[in-house]
Formats: C-alpha cells, structure tokens, sequence
C-alpha cells in the first residue's frame, strides 16, 4: 500500500514529542473510551529512549489521569527496537523499516497484535487488537510530531 512511509531508523524517527489520540472499542459491550495526551521518547541513559505517555483516558463519561512508561531499546538489527516494559520485561520488537510492522505480545490468556504504520514524517498510527477470555478489544492511536 501506498500509505506507508519506509523508516531507516525507528529510535531517530520517534525521539521527540507526539500528540496522541487514542479509541478503546470493547467489541463485546460496544463501550468506547477515549485518551487524548501526550508522548514523549526522551534519551535514557545508555542507548535507547525512554517513553513516557501522560494525558486523560474518559471511559463510560468518566475522566480520569492517565500515564504509562516503556523503554525502546536498539533492536538485534539496525534501525529496529526491542519495546520493554518499565520493569524491563519483555513487550514487543518494532521495525519500521517498510513503514509498517506487525507484532504480538501474549499476555496471561489474551494475546495482543499490533500493527505500526508510519504515514510520513510527523504522524504515525498503531492498531492494537486484544483477544482471548478476558478481552475483546481494539485500541486505535493517532500520533502527530508536536515539536
């Protein structure tokens, strides 16, 4: 597809701070949620970038803060990363090499597959799809340079 934009390096195209808007479908209640924040990969000490994501998550009319840290880390192959937890577990690979990378990442009984796509220099978009016995969801992110 035309829609994706190749990225020689994931680490360099990330570093900086994005918008974020994010959809939570709960495809078996038809719920919807939604986060508006911001996030920001910021150097760590070391190689990689620290990930810190803050903003509001509003589900069933409710507001609340919301807030999540990951660690991208140089990846086995240049321009790709290895996506880690705070706590340093393992979360998932990314390439954006193509533009577009699909990954999972089981989680107890559900798994979670993602999909990455870069759309050009300044935006770029993540689908999750959560599914197994304790969820059924879809989680949409839009992701626009802010700096």
């Amino acid at each position: 597809m035309g829609e994706f934009r190749p990225v020689a390096d994931a680490l360099l195209y990330l570093a900086g701070s994005w918008r974020v808007t994010r959809t939570v479908r709960d495809l078996a209640s038809t719920d919807e949620g939604t986060f508006t924040g911001t996030t920001t990969f910021s150097p760590l000490h070391g190689d990689g970038l620290l990930h810190h994501e803050s903003g509001t998550f509003v589900w069933q009319g409710t507001a609340r803060p919301a807030e999540r840290t990951l660690r991208f880390l140089p990846g086995s192959a240049p321009g790709t990363a290895d996506v880690r937890f705070a706590d340093d577990r393992p979360f998932h690979d990314l390439d954006l090499t193509t533009g577009r990378w699909v990954t999972d990442h089981p989680c107890a009984a559900d798994l979670y597959r993602g999909e990455f796509t870069v759309l050009d220099a300044d935006r770029w978009r993540t689908v999750w799809r959560v599914g197994g016995p304790a969820k059924n969801l879809v989680l949409t992110t839009g992701y626009a340079r802010a700096d």
